[in-house]
């Protein structure tokens, strides 16, 4: 089999894998034409990935949840709400902001845990428990903002999260040195991950695709993360809001790909009777699961409030929506036991591309509502067709 074949075949097998990809792929070069290029200016991009920072690190946490066939509606609000709390801690309680983010994070897996008891411990469907959990943080937010409607953060190191960059080092070309090294080095591993993986996989015995065809992936991929770290690095380099993101997803796939607990969670996703009875804690599962997703949702509340600087009324709200539609256009399963991390953010960029690139067409909030929906109707269609063609 010559590699054009190969590649065909590799695709069509695992369309649910790299359509997304494709899919991005169109919708960045169409944007970049309709736009004169501007679409795909360093400041543009940059903008876009900050953007996508809160509703991405939500998308991870998600992603589990969903894969373990479960739904959480309260993180929007619940991470206004810690948002809120974080900003309270600082501007009236005075606590040091290196101090206010573990707290917040821990108030965040609690919440996540609470979720997790009434779910897995009471037996609540997880979308009316979450429902629940979403008017009681809507009213708890509405309740810390209600004497001044906004509270502001005024530290500085704390909105630097959401609105800072990495420091330069120096310039090479008008280029910032640090973050071409921090894009070097996410390349060199990604590079070890796969090929790691194909080691073991060939240790087993296992299936693997060609070296060739694997070398086009490797050169492929790579070259992605020097053209996007290249356009970043021209402009102020990287956010830390996407160094933060970046963490977030190097120890999820990490966790989901290379451990005991991520072979566990697709487990229970894809048939949590057989991982009951195979000596599967499924309990425990759910409670891990859902504890993540709590500090998650506080770590998007942190990422948001930074952001804006202040904490508003109307904090978190459509976010878990944003997440939700970012998982399954990533490729999440609604059937549960399927979906990767990577592709749920590839999600989020493919939603917040199709925002950015509408408003500067001028498109109408309106229209733009519709087209996100019918992208997410779509994604959910693809993913209920390609199950059946399986079946």
């Amino acid at each position: 089999m010559n590699i054009a074949k190969e590649a065909k075949s590799l695709i069509k097998v695992n369309i649910r894998e790299y359509g997304m990809y494709i899919a991005l792929f169109v919708i960045m070069v169409t944007f970049s034409i309709l736009t004169n290029g501007l679409f795909m200016s360093s400041r543009n991009i940059s903008n876009l990935l900050d953007q996508m920072g809160y509703i991405a690190v939500l998308a991870v946490g998600m992603t589990l949840v969903i894969i373990i066939r479960h739904i959480d509606l309260s993180v929007g609000f619940a991470a206004g709400f810690m948002g809120a709390i974080a900003a309270i801690l600082m501007t009236q309680a005075g606590v040091p902001f290196w101090l206010t983010i573990p707290i917040i994070l821990v108030l965040g897996i609690v919440i996540g845990m609470l979720n997790g008891f009434l779910v897995a411990s009471v037996g609540i469907p997880s979308f009316v428990a979450s429902l629940a959990g979403m008017l009681i943080f809507r009213g708890a937010l509405l309740q810390v903002t209600e004497k001044t409607g906004t509270i502001n953060t005024n530290d500085a190191h704390f909105n630097a999260i959401g609105n800072g960059f990495i420091p330069a080092i120096s310039t090479i070309g008008g280029l910032h040195l640090l973050s071409l090294i921090i894009g070097g080095l996410f390349i060199l591993l990604f590079i070890y991950s796969e090929v790691s993986k194909r080691r073991n996989k060939l240790k087993y015995n296992f299936e693997v695709i060609s070296m060739g065809m694997f070398v086009i992936k490797l050169v492929f991929v790579s070259a992605i993360i020097s053209y996007i770290t290249w356009i970043l690095a021209g402009y102020n380099g990287f956010s830390w809001t996407m160094i933060i993101v970046l963490v977030v997803v190097a120890v999820y796939h990490f966790l989901m790909g290379s451990t005991v607990l991520g072979r566990h969670i697709y487990a229970v996703g894809s048939n949590p009777e057989a991982a009951h009875l195979s000596g599967i804690n499924v309990k425990k599962i759910t409670y891990i699961v859902f504890g993540s997703m709590g500090m998650m949702a506080a770590l998007s509340g942190i990422l948001f409030t930074s952001r804006l600087q202040s904490a508003s009324t109307t904090a978190g709200t459509l976010f878990e929506l944003d997440a939700i539609a970012a998982a399954y256009v990533g490729g999440v399963s609604a059937a549960g036991g399927v979906g990767k991390v990577t592709g749920s953010i590839i999600g989020a960029i493919v939603m917040m591309s199709l925002t950015s690139g509408m408003n500067l067409m001028g498109v109408g909030i309106s229209y733009q509502y519709m087209i996100r929906g019918g992208v997410l109707a779509a994604a959910v269609i693809f993913d209920v067709m390609t199950r059946k063609k399986r079946g």
